[in-house]
C-alpha cells in the first residue's frame, strides 16, 4: 500500500467525513431548535432581509444574533431547500474543530495530533452534535478557529518562525475568531478570552493579546450588525442586555435547569457518556490533575515547560466553572469545551506511551455510531416536522399557505417541509399584554380571524378543541375537524358565517 495511505491523518479525516455527512438529511427537521433556526433562514431567503431575523414576516427572531442564520440560509440557497442543506453549517463545524484539533496538538506537543483529532472525531457528543441545528456547533468552531490562532502566536517556536505567520497577524486572526463567535451568539462567544488572557498573563514573556490593532478588527467585524439593528429597533438593545445575558446568566426564566444541583443532573452526564469512548483516559487525567498542577503555583519556569498541558486545562476548566454558576445549563454549552478534551486525552496518551486505537476497533465504533445515526432517523417521536406535514397533506383539502397553532407549540419545521411559501404562527385566545420582542404569541385568535386567509390549517391540542371552536364560534365563524387526530391535537379549518349560521364559502386568498 502506497505510504499516502497509511497516513493515520488521511484515515482519520475520511472517518469524520463519514461521520459528518452520511445520513445527514434523512431525518425529518425536529422542533423546536431545528425547525425554528431554518425557519428564519428560509424567511431571509424569501423576503431578502438578512439584517432582521423573523419568525413569520410579522415578528422578529431576536433570541440569536444572525451568523447561524446566514449559514444556514447560504446552504439552502446553493442547496436547496432540504434538511441535509440545513444541516450542513453544523456538520462542516465538526469537521473543521476536527482540523483545528489537529493543528493545535501539533503545535502544542508534535506527535500527539493524530490521537487529538481521532478523540474529538469519534467522541459520542460530538458526533451526535453535527447532526443538529444550533447555534452551537458554528460558535465551537469560531472559538476554536481564535483558540488556534492565539496557540500559533504563543507556541511557535523561533526555528518555526520564519514557516509561520508573524504573531501579530496570529493575534488578528484570534481576534477575528471571537468576532464570527460574538455575532453568533453575543457574549456567550467571548466566553475563552479571560481563558487566552490568564494564559498569557501567566506566561513569562511578553504579552501580546491585548494588541489595538486586534481590537479594532475585532470591532469592525462584530459590532456594525449590532449597531444597525439597535438603530432600527429602539429598545432592543436593553432586550438584549437584559434578558439575552443578565436573564439567562442569573435567573430561572428560561426554564433550562437553574437549581443548585442543575449543573450535575446536565453537565455531569454530558461530560461522562459525551466523551464516550475516551472517557477512561479523561478520568485518569482528572484523578491526576491535583499532583499535575501544583507546581504550576509558584515557578514560572514549571508553567513555561509544561504550557502545553497549562492551556488545555484552562480552556476546560474555567469556562466549566462559569457554566456551572451560571442558571441557564443545556448540554451543547459544552460543545466547545471539547476540542481541549481531545487535546487532554491525546496529551494523556502521549504521556502514557499508548498506541492509537486498533483500526478494527474504531470501525466498529463508527459502525455504532452511523447505525444510531440511522435510527434516530426512523425513531417515532412528536418534534418530527416531516411527519407533521405529511399528517397535515392527508386531511388538507387545499394547498397548505399557512399552519396556524392556537395556544400550542409551534412546528416552525413545517415551513421547510410544506414548502418554502408556508407561513407558520402561534396565537393566543385572548389578547394578552407581551413584551415587544420575542413574545409568546404572534397575535390574538381576533386578529387572525380578521385577516380572512385562505389555505390556512389550524391547529390544537384535543383537550383544547370545545374551548377553541366555541370561541371561534362566538367571533361569527365555524370551525370544521379536518381528519381523526394527530398527536393528541386536532386539525381544522375556519370559515366565515352568514347571518343565519350557515357556513358560507372560504375566505377569499390574501
Amino acid at each position: 500500500m502506497p505510504r499516502a495511505l497509511r497516513s493515520p491523518s488521511l484515515w482519520i479525516a475520511v472517518m469524520a467525513m463519514v461521520l459528518a455527512l452520511c445520513f445527514l438529511g434523512t431525518r425529518g427537521m425536529w422542533d423546536p431548535d431545528e425547525g425554528r433556526y431554518s425557519n428564519v433562514a428560509l424567511i431571509m431567503l424569501d423576503s431578502g432581509d438578512w439584517l432582521n431575523p423573523h419568525r413569520n414576516h410579522e415578528v422578529g427572531h431576536w433570541t440569536k444574533p444572525p451568523l447561524t442564520y446566514w449559514m444556514i440560509a447560504s446552504s439552502m440557497a446553493v442547496f436547496g431547500a432540504n434538511t441535509w442543506a440545513a444541516r450542513l453549517p453544523a456538520a462542516l463545524s465538526y469537521l473543521l474543530c476536527v482540523w483545528l484539533t489537529w493543528r493545535i496538538a501539533r503545535r502544542l506537543s508534535p506527535g500527539s495530533e493524530p490521537a487529538a483529532a481521532l478523540a474529538y472525531a469519534s467522541m459520542w457528543f460530538t458526533v451526535g452534535a453535527s447532526q443538529l441545528i444550533t447555534t452551537d456547533y458554528i460558535l465551537s468552531a469560531c472559538e476554536t478557529l481564535a483558540m488556534w490562532a492565539f496557540v500559533e502566536a504563543r507556541f511557535t517556536r523561533t526555528a518555526e518562525a520564519g514557516e509561520s505567520l508573524h504573531p501579530r497577524l496570529w493575534i488578528a486572526l484570534m481576534w477575528a475568531g471571537f468576532a464570527l463567535a460574538f455575532i453568533t451568539k453575543g457574549p456567550a462567544g467571548l466566553v475563552l478570552l479571560p481563558v487566552v488572557l490568564l494564559f498569557d498573563f501567566l506566561m513569562p514573556g511578553r504579552h501580546r493579546v491585548l494588541q489595538w490593532s486586534g481590537i479594532v478588527l475585532f470591532a469592525v467585524l462584530a459590532l456594525p450588525w449590532y449597531l444597525a439593528v439597535f438603530h432600527g429597533n429602539p429598545g432592543l438593545f436593553h432586550y438584549f442586555v437584559g434578558d439575552e445575558l443578565v436573564n439567562r446568566m442569573t435567573t430561572g426564566e428560561f426554564g433550562r435547569h437553574a437549581e443548585w444541583y442543575g449543573w450535575i443532573e446536565i453537565y455531569l452526564p454530558t461530560l461522562v457518556v459525551g466523551t464516550l469512548p475516551w472517557t477512561p483516559t479523561l478520568w485518569r487525567w482528572a484523578r491526576g490533575l491535583p499532583a499535575l498542577a501544583t507546581p504550576w503555583r509558584g515557578d514560572p519556569a514549571r508553567r513555561q515547560a509544561d504550557a502545553h498541558w497549562l492551556l488545555p486545562c484552562l480552556w476546560l476548566l474555567l469556562p466549566l466553572l462559569v457554566f456551572c454558576f451560571a442558571r441557564s445549563r443545556m448540554p451543547l454549552y459544552l460543545l466547545p469545551l471539547f476540542v481541549p478534551i481531545a487535546l487532554i486525552v491525546s496529551l494523556q496518551w502521549q504521556r502514557e506511551s499508548r498506541p492509537l486505537p486498533r483500526w478494527p476497533w474504531l470501525l466498529a465504533w463508527v459502525a455504532l455510531l452511523l447505525a444510531l445515526k440511522l435510527a434516530l432517523a426512523w425513531w417515532p417521536t412528536h418534534k418530527d416536522a416531516r411527519a407533521w406535514a405529511d399528517a397535515i397533506r392527508e386531511r388538507s383539502r387545499v394547498p397548505v399557505e399557512e399552519v396556524v397553532f392556537v395556544e400550542d407549540m409551534a412546528r416552525y419545521g413545517l415551513h421547510l417541509h410544506l414548502g418554502t411559501g408556508t407561513e407558520v404562527e402561534k396565537i393566543s385566545l385572548e389578547t394578552l399584554e407581551q413584551p415587544r420582542f420575542n413574545p409568546t404569541y404572534d397575535e390574538p385568535l381576533v386578529v387572525e380571524l380578521a385577516e380572512h386567509e385562505s389555505g390556512v390549517v389550524w391547529v390544537c391540542k384535543q383537550v383544547d378543541w370545545p374551548v377553541v371552536q366555541a370561541r371561534i364560534h362566538a367571533l361569527g365563524y365555524r370551525a370544521t375537524l379536518l381528519g381523526t387526530p394527530y398527536q393528541r391535537r386536532v386539525m381544522f379549518e375556519v370559515h366565515r358565517q352568514d347571518e343565519t349560521g350557515q357556513r358560507a364559502a372560504p375566505a377569499t386568498a390574501r
